[in-house]
C-alpha cells in the first residue's frame, strides 16, 4: 500500500538534515521538454546547500538513456537522490540500481516495472489524452534506418501539459519542447530501483497525461510515499516548492 502524505511544517525547505552530507540531487527530464523544466527548483536546492545536476535526458531510447545517466552518476561521489519527471521517471528506474542512489523521487513521472515500458503506463487505464495530442513525424538516418519521433501540437500542449503555467512560460515550453523517439516510450525495462529503493510519488490531481488510476496502481506497487498536488502535469514549474520539500523530504529519510 503506499503511503499517504503531505509537506508539513517539519518538511519544508531548509530545515537541514542534521549536518550530515547532502545527497547530490540529479535532475531527471521527461519527453518533450528539456533541463529546464527544473528552472524553478534547481536554484531553491542551491540556496539549501544541495549539489544539483540537471541532467540532460538524450530521448533517444531507453537503453541508451539509462546508459547515459549511469555514466553521470559514475562521476558523482557521495549519496544520490535521483528526481525525475514524466518519461524520466522510466529512466531513473532503469538506472537506479547504483548503488549510491539512496532514493528516487518521481515528480508527474511513471514507476514502470520490469517487463513494462512507459507506454504500458500510459495505456494500461483508460482516460489518458497522450496519443491524441501528439504529431509523429518520421526519419530517416545515414545508415538509412529509419525511426518516429513524437512532438505534441502547440494547440494541445497546454491544456495535455501546463494547463497551470503562466501564458509566458507556456509559450517558451512550446518554443523549445524536445522530439522524444518512440523507443524511448516503447522499450521495455530490465530492472527497476524501486524494488529496493524507498520512492516518493508527486502526484498531479489535474493531469490529464496519466489517469489518475495509474498513479494510484503504481505507488500501491511500490510502496511508495505518496504527496497529491493540485497540478497539471508541469508540477516542477507550476508547484516548484512542493517538488523541493519532498525532495528535501526524501534525502532525510534516507541519510546514513
Amino acid at each position: 500500500m503506499a503511503i499517504e502524505g503531505q509537506i508539513g511544517d517539519s518538511d519544508v525547505a531548509g530545515s537541514g538534515d542534521g549536518g550530515s552530507l547532502k545527497p547530490t540531487i540529479v535532475l531527471v527530464h521527461g519527453a518533450l521538454e528539456d533541463a529546464s523544466i527544473w528552472h524553478a527548483v534547481i536554484p531553491r536546492l542551491q540556496r539549501n546547500g544541495y549539489p544539483v545536476i540537471a541532467f540532460a535526458n538524450p530521448l533517444r531510447g531507453l537503453g541508451v538513456d539509462a546508459a547515459y545517466l549511469r555514466s553521470v552518476l559514475d562521476g558523482i561521489e557521495g549519496p544520490v537522490i535521483l528526481v525525475s519527471h514524466a518519461y524520466g521517471g522510466a529512466v531513473i528506474t532503469q538506472a537506479g540500481d547504483d548503488p549510491k542512489v539512496r532514493g528516487l523521487v518521481y515528480a508527474a513521472s511513471p514507476m514502470p516495472a520490469v517487463g513494462e515500458s512507459s507506454a504500458d503506463c500510459l495505456e494500461r487505464f483508460p482516460g489518458g489524452d497522450f496519443a491524441s495530442s501528439v504529431n509523429l513525424t518520421t526519419y530517416t538516418l545515414p545508415d538509412g534506418t529509419s525511426g518516429t519521433y513524437a512532438t505534441v501540437r502547440a494547440d494541445k500542449y497546454g491544456s495535455l501539459l501546463a494547463a497551470d503555467v503562466p501564458d509566458n512560460v507556456l509559450a517558451l515550453m512550446i518554443a523549445t519542447q524536445r522530439p522524444v523517439d518512440l523507443a524511448a516510450l516503447s522499450e521495455r525495462l530490465t530492472s527497476a530501483a524501486w524494488t529496493s529503493k524507498p520512492s516518493w510519488q508527486i502526484r498531479p490531481l489535474q493531469d490529464p497525461v496519466f489517469p489518475l488510476e495509474e498513479w494510484t496502481f503504481e505507488a500501491d506497487r511500490a510502496q511508495a510515499h505518496v504527496i497529491e498536488v493540485n497540478s497539471s502535469h508541469a508540477v516542477a514549474v507550476s508547484n516548484p516548492q512542493v517538488v523541493v520539500d519532498v525532495i528535501e523530504q526524501a534525502a532525510r529519510a534516507t541519510a546514513h
